[in-house]
């Protein structure tokens, strides 16, 4: 019998790509996506990302959306009452296990398990210690499409805000920068992949510096021609 699990989800490449691999494995029983939205600016938590763009992911995926508000600001002990309360609302709907699609970053692992420690729920790891530049081809091969909807200034410039990570902007990134970003360098946003039903239609809004990161606001396609940019991955 498989075993009912939520995935955590960021809107990115990582936790698409961890709901995938679950989905292929048939261990598990995907019963939602839970995922943190700043209550203040109605957006995912850290990308940035529109509500309604989460929402999208959430429908094409064909499951229901955990949204955990969270204040802004928003305090560690907060953050930790909001998903204990989620974590206890998923025990109780018989969840088993949360998803997560950390990579290598130890001191971040070692977090999440020590927070749902004798709680009722299993932390799983599905892309754990798989060598990220192997990783991010194995999503371009699976059909993986994804934007930069977050960066960090002191490690990219802004230029790369808004881009199609592929493997041109791969060939572009400064040494030492991570392909999948699992050193806070980016993150993404999915609009395509095998987790989908279809694609999302989306483009670039206005890109914003704030606090020392930079953030492109995309929004969905209102036009067909900016629908098929959308598609190709070209800026809108």
């Amino acid at each position: 019998m498989r075993k009912k699990a939520l995935v955590s989800w960021s809107s990115g490449k990582d936790s698409a790509w961890t709901l995938q691999v679950l989905r292929r494995s048939r261990e598990y029983e995907i019963v939602g996506l839970l995922t943190t939205i700043n209550s203040n600016f109605d957006r995912v938590a850290m990308h940035g990302v529109r509500r309604e763009l989460v929402e999208a992911q959430a429908a094409t995926a064909g499951l229901p959306l955990w949204k955990v508000p969270l204040p802004w600001p928003c305090s560690n002990p907060e953050y930790e009452a909001a998903m204990g309360a989620a974590c206890a609302k998923a025990v109780e709907a018989g969840v088993e296990v949360i998803a997560f699609g950390d990579l290598f970053l130890e001191e971040v692992r070692q977090y999440r398990e020590d927070r749902m420690r004798g709680i009722g729920l299993a932390p799983v790891f599905p892309l754990w210690k798989i060598d990220t530049l192997q990783l991010i081809h194995d999503m371009w091969a699976g059909g993986l499409r994804s934007r930069i909807v977050c960066l960090d200034l002191k490690k990219l410039p802004a230029s790369f805000a808004g881009r199609e990570l592929d493997q041109p902007l791969l060939d572009e990134f400064p040494a030492g920068i991570d392909p999948c970003g699992e050193n806070g360098e980016f993150h993404t946003f999915v609009y395509d992949g095998p987790m989908f039903a279809q694609a999302i239609a989306v483009q670039n809004g206005v890109t914003v510096p704030r606090d020392g990161f930079v953030f492109t606001d995309l929004c969905l396609c209102q036009s067909a021609d900016a629908a098929v940019d959308a598609k190709v991955g070209a800026p809108a």
